[in-house]
């Protein structure tokens, strides 16, 4: 049995995006609560993130999101990070410029620490798949058009991108 090169590029991509989902999920999270949610976008899916990214780029007036969604369509697969965000009861605190956690939620405002720790997960996410030297890069872009999509539930907030490439050439360094 001969196994080909395209092959076993699909299969790893896929492999790596599940280990980025788990370095992810045990990254650390403040006060030890765990509010992210992983997903894996192929396929049709992935096509219809790249052409929402489109629509918003018209909607907006902005290039980047034309730029990233030509990236999407060389990605092999999308992993996806969500989080709910939700004031954790950190006293003191006042990074998310209020003066205790009820003001936060008054005023429905989004706490720092809980944003922090989406972008700690994707950190620990995107070293895994630079430890199995896949290419990637996060992007804001590709988490808004998933959020437009209703690809969360309701309670997701905030949400980050992460294209996977295998390829003679990183497809999201050059851009």
């Amino acid at each position: 049995m001969i196994t080909t090169s395209r092959e076993i590029e699909e299969r790893a991509v896929e492999r790596v995006a599940d280990l980025m989902c788990v370095a992810a999920r045990t990254a650390p999270k403040a006060k030890g609560v765990d509010n992210l949610v992983t997903m894996i976008v192929k396929a049709r899916e992935k096509d219809q993130l790249a052409e929402t990214m489109r629509r918003l780029a018209k909607e907006h007036g902005t290039t980047s999101f034309v730029r990233d969604a030509d990236n999407v369509d060389k990605a092999a697969l999308i992993v996806l990070l969500g989080q709910i965000v939700q004031p954790l009861g950190c006293n003191p605190c006042g990074f998310c410029g209020f003066s205790n956690c009820a003001e936060c939620a008054a005023n429905h405002s989004l706490c720092a620490i809980s944003v922090a720790d989406l972008g700690i997960a994707a950190g620990s996410a995107v070293n895994a798949a630079a430890l199995h030297h896949v290419d990637n890069r996060i992007m804001y872009t590709i988490g808004k058009a998933a959020l437009e999509m209703n690809l969360f539930d309701d309670n997701i907030q905030l949400a980050y991108g992460i294209p996977l490439s295998i390829s003679g050439k990183n497809p999201f360094f050059d851009r």
